[in-house]
């Protein structure tokens, strides 16, 4: 590995051209993946790529005048300063917003890169093109608000918002209200019936863990193996199943932890409010992300959760 003060005009020239390849292909990747759910963002980052095209064209014509058709292969792996990037490919979770964070320190490493190379250039022409080329990395900022302006319409504005909305509920919140139900619903009959049974704290807490990181097991696995997330759009699967089973055992361990209390009449009651306050959440969460009303949701939820709830005051006290 070498440093940039270090190459000679022919292997800066190289690099460069090098480098416009690489963010090139990386907007283009952007493009690519962002297509499908944000086609107006997608457009900004195609006509940057149009842009860095560009600059390797010139660069290219550039070399080819001083140093004939043969290019040397110089990467910026091989150059020290330069930060690793990941591919897109790679960029996870992978959004709008975090695309953008990337194009950015892509565009103010091109510049600094540009600045330094155009110090050390002896040749007019080359520390010329240079000198354009670092000033036109610096109006990119301003190029990509304008790029914006011009493909994101106020309608393309709010469905992107739309889309990622949808993303966000598919890939987070149904996974993560599907093991929250199942944890604080179904729980409820073992955990209670067991205390009723034994009245005793102790043995309601180690059944209410068991079940409730059993469930979390057991949803985290179905979920993931659930489908792959290629045609659904929802998501990783194991991203998915880590979801699901991490809210099952949240819900489960939710009234469960009451029990740690020795009187067992205080953790009962402590235990019951705990209930109440899980079906309240799993209800706004309905209304919020799932647009189901209200009363409609408080009415599903409730009258799951007090069924079962029911079942397990029968059973520990038959």
């Amino acid at each position: 590995m070498r440093n940039l003060e270090s190459l000679s005009q022919q292997e800066i020239l190289a690099l460069a051209i090098a480098l416009e390849e690489d963010d090139e292909r990386a907007y283009a990747d952007y493009a690519a993946r962002l297509r499908p759910a944000y086609p107006a963002s997608a457009e900004v980052f195609e006509g940057m790529r149009v842009e860095e095209a560009g600059h390797r064209t010139r660069l290219i014509q550039l070399y080819r005048d001083r140093f004939g058709e043969h290019i040397p292969l110089i990467r910026r792996e091989d150059v020290r300063g330069f930060v690793r990037r990941r591919p897109a490919w790679l960029l996870q979770p992978f959004g709008i917003e975090v695309v953008r964070r990337q194009a950015g320190a892509m565009e103010i490493e091109s510049r600094r890169f540009y600045e330094r190379a155009a110090a050390r250039a002896h040749d007019p022409a080359v520390r010329q093109l240079l000198d354009d080329l670092a000033g036109e990395e610096r109006t990119h900022e301003h190029r990509a608000e304008v790029l914006e302006a011009e493909k994101l319409h106020t309608d393309a504005r709010r469905e992107e918002r739309e889309a990622g909305r949808r993303l966000f509920v598919m890939q987070v919140v149904q996974p993560g209200l599907a093991g929250l139900m199942d944890g604080s619903v179904s729980t409820l009959a073992p955990v209670f019936a067991a205390a009723f049974a034994t009245q005793r704290s102790h043995d309601a807490f180690v059944v209410g863990m068991a079940a409730s990181l059993g469930a979390g097991i057991s949803m985290g696995f179905a979920e993931a193996l659930s489908d792959d997330g290629t045609l659904t759009g929802r998501g990783h699967p194991w991203m998915r199943g880590f979801i699901c089973g991490l809210m099952t055992t949240v819900g489960g361990i939710g009234h469960t932890v009451p029990f740690l209390v020795p009187d067992f009449r205080f953790a009962t009651i402590v235990a019951a409010a705990v209930v109440v306050i899980e079906l309240i959440a799993i209800t706004w969460i309905r209304h919020r992300y799932m647009e189901t009303p209200t009363w409609s949701a408080a009415l599903q939820v409730g009258l799951g959760g007090a069924l079962v709830f029911a079942t397990g005051v029968l059973l520990g006290n038959s």
